[in-house]
């Protein structure tokens, strides 16, 4: 069980990473003038990777989620709410994953409707997210 925790970390904190970047080349992105048609094909590929390996990595995160769940039985019983507040924070998680998504394809369509203020505030979410994510688990305050 501490090899699926070891791994469940890492691929957990892999794909935080890509929730922390992906935003900020949004950023960059929304600062791209008009006229740079080199560098916004250029962020556009960084985004498209970035998304790409992200979603790969969370892949893994949430499948050992599952079975640190469900095969050996944590979060079971009484005294456990932590654990479905956690769950709620994961589908929240998920949620901005795919907005990242949703938000990359609006760039590559032209469509982009949001200043780069707003993705800096835009870009703090999973910070938040992970600090709540990681409370539940270390404190399990329910």
């Amino acid at each position: 069980m501490l090899w699926v925790k070891t791994f469940h970390i890492v691929f957990v904190a892999s794909w935080f990473a890509g929730l922390f970047y992906l935003p900020r080349i949004f950023v960059n992105l929304a600062l791209v003038p008009p006229d740079s048609t080199a560098e916004r094909e250029r962020l556009l590929l960084m985004a498209r990777k970035l998304l790409r390996f992200m979603t790969l990595l969370a892949v893994p995160a949430l499948g050992l989620g599952l079975w640190l769940w469900l095969g050996y039985g944590i979060g079971r019983g009484p005294g456990n709410g932590w654990l479905h507040a956690k769950l709620a924070v994961v589908l929240v998680l998920l949620g901005y994953h795919y907005g990242c998504a949703r938000l990359l394809r609006a760039f590559e369509q032209g469509r982009n409707r949001h200043s780069h203020v707003w993705y800096r505030w835009f870009n703090e979410l999973p910070v938040l997210l992970m600090v709540l994510a990681v409370a539940l688990v270390v404190v399990k305050p329910f």
